[in-house]
């Protein structure tokens, strides 16, 4: 009896976990859905739709570890905007970025999501709770 007991609970936790991992999927998959939409109204035109920037004036989000490495780094950036040179790759870009402090907790999680996630890059999810920290501390 106990062995069918334990058999029906590892059973139970199976399905918990894989209905876990599939809703985290669905939420990531929202938040990349949603953040393509921010990125194609707010990012593409200085960064392109393939990722890859304007040579020396705005930087390439596409395999850099720049954008996949700190979050909060690209959360201030979004947050802020950015005005001193910047070098990815060893190449310099010198085109100011504005603040898109206007944007919500959650357009920025999500673009930062997307771009984290796209154009070859593989990096983890970008959460509310984290833009809503970095923001508090502007």
């Amino acid at each position: 009896m106990s062995i069918k007991i334990s058999i029906l609970g590892l059973g139970l936790i199976l399905i918990s976990t894989c209905s876990m991992a599939q809703t985290s999927a669905q939420g990531k998959s929202k938040q990349m859905l949603n953040g393509k939409k921010v990125y194609d109204i707010y990012c593409q035109a200085c960064h392109q739709a393939d990722g890859n920037g304007v040579p020396r004036l705005n930087p390439p989000l596409a395999g850099t570890v720049y954008v996949t490495g700190s979050k909060t780094r690209m959360i201030d950036i979004v947050l802020k905007g950015l005005s001193d040179p910047l070098e990815i790759n060893g190449e310099e870009y010198n085109n100011p970025m504005a603040a898109h402090d206007f944007l919500t907790d959650q357009q920025i999680a999500d673009v930062l999501t997307y771009i984290r996630n796209s154009f070859g890059n593989k990096a983890g999810v970008v959460t509310v709770a984290e833009v809503k920290k970095q923001r508090a501390k502007k």
